[in-house]
Formats: C-alpha cells, structure tokens, sequence
C-alpha cells in the first residue's frame, strides 16, 4: 500500500477520516484499534496536520501519549450499544448511505449544541435572528465567520464537534460582516468582540480584516477588546511564524493595538508538550511583539491532562513565556464526555494542588469552570454547614449580572461530572437562580444590569433603555 507523504514542515496539509488508511502510523497500530478508530470517526470528526503527527506525539508511547489522545479517535469515545453499531457496519461493508444515517441518529443524541447556545443566545436585528452570532453576557458578543468553521486539527473532547460534521442544521455560522457591524454599531453596551469557530486562525488576513478592521473605525468607540480564539498557536503554530499571511496578520494586531484597543489571542493549550517546539515558542513572541496578548484556556481532560502536576507545568511554562492563563474550564455535556471527563470533585482537587504548587504569577487562571445554561459557574471549594457536606459555587459571568459572584451549594457528590448532575443542599428543590433563569429563556429575553439600571434585551436593545 502506497504510503501517503507529508507536506514540507512549514506548509499545511489536512488529513482526514479517507486518510487515515494511507498514514503510516495507521498501519503500526493493532487491527482492533485500526477499526475502532474508523468507527469513531464516522461518527465524531477526525482531522490533524503533519506538525501534530509527527512533532507533538510520541509514537512510542500509544495509546497513552496525551497528543494521541487528544487528536486521534478512542473506543470508549462513543457509547457501547452505538460503537458496536458502526463496527458492524463497516464489517459488513454497508453502503455510504447507511454508514452515514446511522452516524447522524447518534450524533443528535450527543447533545449537539450544549447550554442552549442556539435557542437562548442568538440575538436578533430588526426583529430576525442573526445567525453565527450569539450575546449571552452584556458586553460580549461571539461571532462565528463562515470561513472559520473548521480547525488545523480537531480536538477530540471539542464540545463544537458539531461544527464539523456536514448536517447543515447543527452549524453555526455567519459571512454577514455587516450584519455584525449593524448590530455592534446599534448595541453600544458591548465592549467586546469574540471570534471564535472553529478556529478563526484558519481564515487568511483579508477575511478576518473585513471582519475586524471597520471596528477600528469611529462609530465603534465602545469596542474596546477584540479577541480571537483559536487553537492554532498549539496545532499549527507556523501559521504565525512563515510566509506573508503570517506577517499580515501580525500587521492586523498592530492595527488593533494602533486603534486603542485590546488585541486577545485566546490559545487552547491543552498539554505543556504542545509547547515544546521551537516554532510554537516563536508563535507566541511574534504575536506579543506584535502587540498581541496571549491569554491560555483548556478543559480538564481525562487520558490527556487529568494530574496537578501537567497544570502547574503547563501554566509555568505559559507565564515564563509571558502568556497569561485564563481559565481552567471543565468538560462540557456533549460529544465524548464519558470518556474524557473528570468528576468534579478529583477537578477541583487537582486546580487547588496545582495551583499550591506554582508562583502568584501563574494564578490568574480562573476555575474550574463550567460553561453551563446560566452562566459560567466556577467550582469554589467545599465545606461543611452544619454536618451537611457540600459544594460552593459561584458565577463568574451570569445572564443576569446580579448573579455574578453570589454563593450558591450543592450537595457533595464524588461522581459528578457536570452542574446538572447535583441536587441544592440544604433541603432546597432549587438553585436560587433557576427561577428567574427559566422567566428568561420563556420571555425570550435576557436582563443585563450595568451602572445600577436594568438594560432589557428582546433580541436587539431599545434605546430608551441603553444605559451607556
């Protein structure tokens, strides 16, 4: 069998699910990791570059090596009943067709689009939804370009794997730059732009530039930080570093920054290892000597990054380098959960020994962190109230704002993976919040509060209201 060659180190090169028979490294796995993995990935999207391949994992070390779990499918990535359904298709060579229907009846079942981001957080102009747009939080507005949806490589936990699958209605995305200028102009109480995907590093300058660069101009004052999510920094660092795009887009940050406002990298970093090449270090000083800030988030992940000891190394190595961790988030309620989360209880132990193990320079991350239907619920601790053992939890950001840092508890569980997996303690039927949370998502609107006023959103925002 032909052995199919890797691009030139510097230049990009896609393999997806029809490549992985031609990879060499395929061949030296076991026959029955070979099928399981094309029966994951027909379900779960499959995609990775030379520069993870043959950089970042250690082919010696498979299965356990944490790039190889983190990139290439796993068994247990897909319930049994629905893993034992593919391999037997596959085995009996079922048509295309039915490979495909079978796969798409298992991914609505995976909680495609977790915390309501397509029913509760899509915000309207002149009456229509906005699509590849959501407003969650006052001030922040995430846009999703149509040429960003796809990534150097994809993870394998991604909580957007839906993103990635070809069903039309489970994609989330937008080519309407000025829809989004339209809708920032009239909304003055955000100050923030988030671009995300997907991954928007995977776009060429002159797209994100049609996007961005109107926001430098007046009219748009109240943007004051415009942020660019993206894992590329870690999968496909020489997008920073070779060729004219790469400069481009560091001109692009310098603009930014030329503007008066912040410029935000936010790099998925998700092991210290994918910061171990020279060229990923060279990523993150040409984007800081643009003028970039670099701020690090990743998911607690089982088989890739569940021990106190890769978090303190991992946000040592980022802070040496001048990054800034940001936040340490648990695995969302979607995809592969099952195989790849931790209980919250073992998440909790290991940010509070890792975190007593590093310097006050590396404890700006914020965390653990769940992105859940209220808002972003942070695991503050546990304790004790009279006898009764539980967890205490705080909104960092919440759909009220009112809620924001405002205590709540949950009976103690040491199998709990997510919010929804925990009772109120104290005899309580509910979390304080949920009241008021169910009126909004039913009104079809969310409150923001700023400066002590009430700003009500249904879809886009009165100006007799605006309090900015």
């Amino acid at each position: 069998m032909q052995v199919r060659k890797s691009a030139p180190r510097d230049r990009y090169q896609a393999f997806v699910r029809k490549d992985l028979m031609s990879l060499s490294q395929f061949h030296h796995l076991d026959p029955d990791e070979r099928l399981a993995m094309l029966a994951v990935s027909a379900v779960l999207p499959f995609r990775t570059n030379p520069y993870v391949i043959e950089e970042l994992i250690d082919w010696d070390d498979i299965p356990d090596d944490p790039i190889y779990q983190l990139t290439f499918p796993q068994r247990g990535m897909l319930p049994e009943s629905d893993f034992d359904r593919m391999v037997d298709l596959i085995q009996r060579g079922a048509p295309s067709t039915d490979l495909k229907s079978a796969a798409n009846e298992i991914r609505y079942r995976l909680n495609p689009h977790p915390a309501g981001q397509i029913q509760h957080n899509v915000p309207h102009y002149k009456g229509k939804p906005i699509p590849g747009m959501q407003h969650k939080y006052w001030d922040t507005v995430l846009f999703f370009p149509t040429q960003g949806q796809t990534c150097h490589a994809f993870c394998t936990y991604c909580f957007r794997w839906a993103q990635f699958v070809g069903i039309e209605d489970l994609k989330f995305s937008s080519h309407e730059a000025d829809l989004l200028h339209a809708y920032l102009r009239e909304n003055t109480e955000v100050h923030e732009l988030l671009m995300t995907g997907g991954d928007p590093m995977v776009m060429r300058t002159t797209h994100l530039r049609r996007y961005i660069k109107p926001l430098l101009e007046p009219g748009f004052d109240h943007i004051r930080h415009i942020r660019i999510g993206t894992k590329a920094p870690a999968w496909w660092p020489h997008r920073f570093t070779c060729g004219e795009d790469a400069d481009d887009f560091l001109r692009l940050i310098e603009e930014i920054r030329s503007a008066g406002k912040l410029a935000s990298i936010v790099a998925h970093y998700s092991h210290p290892v994918e910061l171990s090449t020279s060229v990923a270090r060279d990523a993150v000083r040409r984007i800081q000597d643009a003028g970039g800030i670099i701020r690090t988030q990743a998911p607690i992940i089982r088989h890739v990054n569940n021990s106190a000891s890769i978090w303190a190394e991992l946000w040592t190595t980022q802070t040496a380098l001048g990054c800034v961790p940001y936040y340490m988030f648990v695995e969302r309620d979607t995809g592969a959960k099952d195989y790849f989360s931790v209980p919250l209880a073992r998440v909790l132990r290991i940010f509070r020994k890792a975190s007593r193990s590093v310097s006050g320079h590396c404890r700006t991350v914020r965390g653990p962190c769940m992105s859940a239907l209220a808002g972003k619920v942070m695991i503050d601790g546990v304790t004790e109230v009279n006898g009764e053992k539980v967890f205490v939890f705080k909104m960092l950001r919440g759909r009220n704002p009112k809620w924001e840092r405002k205590p709540f508890f949950a009976r103690y569980s040491e199998t709990a993976t997510w919010l929804d997996d925990l009772e109120p303690a104290f005899g309580q039927d509910k979390f304080y919040y949920e009241d008021e949370l169910q009126a909004l998502l039913k009104n079809g609107f969310r409150q923001s509060v700023r400066g002590g006023k009430e700003i009500a959103h249904c879809g886009e925002v009165s100006r007799a209201r605006r309090s900015v």
